[in-house]
C-alpha cells in the first residue's frame, strides 16, 4: 500500500494521441454515415421510391 505522502506525489493525466483522435474521428464518421443511410431510407419510404426486392 502507498502511504499518504506517496499518494500525493502521484501525477497522472491523459495524453491526446493521434490514435485517439483518429478513433474519435472514425466514430463520428460512422455515426454520420448511419444517420445519412437512415435518412435516405426514410425519405425513400415516404416518397414511395423503394426498389423492389
Amino acid at each position: 500500500m502507498l502511504e499518504k505522502e506517496e499518494l500525493l506525489q502521484v501525477v497522472g493525466g491523459i495524453d491526446i494521441t493521434g490514435s485517439l483522435l483518429s478513433s474519435i474521428y472514425r466514430g463520428i464518421e460512422t455515426i454520420m454515415d448511419v444517420g445519412r443511410s437512415l435518412g435516405s431510407a426514410i425519405r425513400r419510404a415516404l416518397e414511395g421510391s423503394k426498389c423492389p426486392v
